[in-house]
């Protein structure tokens, strides 16, 4: 596994004014992609603001591919109904995980930011901060193909033991 550069942790914070799916409510999780890559959060009953606050942890190889993420609505006797998706390109969390290694950076440091554009789902601004010796990025996006929703998350770079810096 020579072209793998490290870990990816996902933090899926919450779900804001998610789509209702069922009759008032919804019960929600998300699947994050990557590659061949697929976790999945738990399911949040009846609720369209849930917190989940789940772990999920993506190996991350050359090429860098964007993370997918999905938001269904858990059903019993039918199909799961689709709440919207995001895509959230990782390069400029990569980009600032290398730029960590190669400088002696003070704790606290924004080491950059991202603008939300038409290009992203961005919901807001999102920096890429340097916080007692790792790299976290703080991001809301807003769903895709969907009436409404947000989902917050939090990325936090795990180097793989015995690798060196990217």
């Amino acid at each position: 596994m020579e072209n793998q550069l490290g870990l990816l942790r996902i933090r899926i914070l919450r779900g804001i004014n998610l789509a209702i799916r069922d009759f008032r409510s919804s019960d929600p999780y998300v699947i994050v992609r990557m590659g061949r890559q697929k976790l999945k959060t738990r399911v949040v009953k009846k609720n369209v603001n849930p917190e989940w606050n789940d772990d999920l942890t993506l190996c991350i190889a050359e090429p860098i591919l964007p993370i997918k993420l999905q938001v269904y609505d858990k059903d019993t006797f039918s199909r799961d109904d689709k709440m919207g998706d995001a895509e959230l390109d990782i390069v400029p969390f990569i980009n600032a995980v290398r730029t960590k290694c190669a400088k002696n950076i003070p704790s606290g440091t924004i080491i950059t930011k991202i603008i939300p554009s038409r290009q992203n789902c961005y919901s807001e601004e999102s920096c890429i901060v340097y916080e007692n010796g790792k790299i976290v990025q703080n991001v809301f996006l807003r769903l895709r193909n969907v009436e409404c929703g947000e989902i917050e998350l939090q990325l936090h770079w795990i180097d793989i033991p015995g690798s060196k810096c990217l």
